[in-house]
C-alpha cells in the first residue's frame, strides 16, 4: 500500500502519474473540508499539491493508497490534548500511552483501553436498568390496572418494572466496538481484544447506531460509576471516526481529528479541572443579538455565585502576526451582548503583535495557551496572563 504522509497546514507535491486521477477525484468529494488538492504546472511536469486542513489521522481511500495527517505538535502534546479534551486522565494506565509513535498507535491504543474496560464490565455484569412494561399476565405482577372485565378473560393487565440490559448506556458501548471494528486501525495486537469485546456485547445488546451526544449529559450511580469513562472514551471514537456505517464486511473508515475543535476542547476542560472553585465554565454559550440573529461563545468564565460573565474566550488554532480585524470586533459584539468587560482571544502561538486594546469599556487581548511543551505549565502561564 502507498502511503501519503501529510503534516497540518504543510503541503506536499507529488508527481501527477504516482496518484490516479479516481483517488484525487475521491479526495476532493469526500474530504474536501480536511484536504486542500491542486494540480500544479512545473519545469518538471505536473504535480499533485496536497495541504492539510488543520486535521489529523488516517484517511483509506482505496486498498492501494492510504494518507496519513500528523499533527503539528508532538504525539504527546496530542495525547495531553485528548486527554483533557474527553476527560480520560483519570485512565492511571494511560501513562503507557505516550510511548506511542504514530495516530495508528495512539488510535489503537485507546481502542485497547476501551475495548479491556468492556470485557471487565461484562465479567462483573452489564448495567441493568428497571423499563415500564405493560402486559396480559395469568397472574399479578405489579399493579393491576384494571379488574377483570370479563368471566372468560382471566388475565390481569398488569404495569410492572422489568430489568434489561438492553438500554443506551450499553448500546453506545455496543455500537463504538462495531465501528473500532470496521476502521482497520487495529493491529494483530489488539485486534482480538476489540473483536472480543464486540462479540460479547452483541449477543447482549440491540446494536442502534449512537451519536457523539449521546455519551453526554448521562445519569451515573455507584452501580454503573465506571462508564462514564467508558462513555468519555466512546464520544472520542464516535466524534472522531467516520462516516457513519455502511454495508459490507471489509469497508473502512477514516479517523480524523479536527484540531480546532481539539484545540478549544482541551483549553475549555483544562480550565474547567484547574478553576472550579474561581469560575462556572460555559462552553458554546448560546447569546441572542436580536430576535432573529444569534451566535455561539465558545468559552465564558462566569462568577460562580452570581453567574455573571467575568471573561469570555474565543480559541483560534492558527498562526499570524496579528488579530485580524474581523475577530477584534467580533470579540467586541460578544462582550456587549453578554455585558462583560474582558474579552480574549486565545492562540497556541504567541503572535507577533499581540494585541492589548479597549473599546469603550471592553478590553480586547490575546493570549496564547501554548502547545510547546509542558501544557500544565502552559495553562498556568495562560491563567497567570488571563488574571493579570
Amino acid at each position: 500500500m502507498k502511503t501519503i504522509f501529510l503534516t497540518e497546514h504543510k503541503s506536499l507535491s507529488l508527481p501527477r502519474e504516482d496518484l490516479p486521477q479516481s483517488v484525487v477525484d475521491q479526495l476532493r468529494q469526500k474530504y474536501s473540508s480536511q484536504l486542500d488538492v491542486k494540480l500544479q504546472d512545473t519545469p518538471t511536469g505536473d504535480r499533485w499539491q496536497f495541504t492539510s486542513k488543520g486535521w489529523v489521522g488516517y484517511i483509506p481511500l482505496t486498498p492501494e493508497f492510504s494518507i496519513v495527517l500528523h499533527p503539528k505538535v508532538p504525539l504527546h502534546d496530542l495525547f495531553g490534548m485528548l486527554a483533557y479534551a474527553y476527560k480520560l486522565k483519570s485512565f492511571r494506565v494511560l501513562e503507557g500511552l505516550i510511548d506511542c509513535q504514530t495516530i495508528e498507535e495512539l488510535y489503537e491504543q485507546l481502542a485497547y483501553l476501551l475495548a479491556q474496560g468492556i470485557l471487565d464490565r461484562c465479567r462483573q455484569g452489564l448495567y441493568r436498568a428497571y423499563l415500564p412494561k405493560t402486559q396480559q399476565l395469568a397472574y399479578l405482577r405489579g399493579r393491576v390496572l384494571q379488574s377483570i372485565s370479563s368471566p372468560g378473560n382471566v388475565k390481569l393487565n398488569c404495569h410492572y418494572q422489568e430489568p434489561t440490559r438492553d438500554i443506551k448506556e450499553n448500546q453506545i458501548l455496543a455500537w463504538t466496538m462495531l465501528l473500532l471494528c470496521r476502521s482497520g486501525l487495529c493491529s494483530e495486537r489488539v485486534w482480538p481484544t476489540v473483536r472480543k469485546a464486540y462479540y460479547t456485547l452483541s449477543g447482549l445488546v440491540t446494536m442502534l447506531p449512537c451519536s457523539p451526544s449521546d455519551c453526554l449529559g448521562r445519569q451515573y450511580n455507584r452501580l454503573n460509576q465506571d462508564y462514564r469513562l467508558l462513555h468519555h472514551l466512546c464520544r472520542f471514537f464516535l466524534e472522531n471516526t467516520g462516516p457513519s456505517y455502511k454495508q459490507g464486511d471489509r469497508a473502512m473508515v477514516p479517523f480524523l481529528v479536527d484540531m480546532e475543535r481539539l484545540y478549544e476542547l482541551f483549553v475549555a476542560e483544562w480550565l474547567k479541572y484547574h478553576t472550579a472553585k474561581t469560575f462556572l465554565v460555559k462552553q458554546q454559550q448560546r447569546v441572542a443579538l436580536d430576535k432573529n440573529r444569534h451566535f455561539r461563545i465558545d468559552l465564558i468564565l462566569s462568577d460562580p455565585q452570581t453567574g455573571a460573565a467575568r471573561y469570555i474566550l474565543d480559541t483560534k488554532y492558527k498562526t499570524g502576526d496579528k488579530v485580524a480585524i474581523g475577530d477584534f470586533h467580533q470579540m467586541v459584539s460578544y462582550a456587549k451582548a453578554t455585558k462583560c468587560y474582558e474579552a480574549v482571544l486565545v492562540y497556541p502561538k504567541p503572535l507577533c503583535f499581540p494585541l492589548d486594546a479597549k473599546n469603550d469599556d471592553i478590553r480586547v487581548r490575546s493570549l496564547t495557551f501554548s502547545l510547546d511543551g509542558n501544557l500544565d505549565r502552559a495553562g498556568v502561564a495562560f491563567l497567570r496572563d488571563l488574571l493579570e
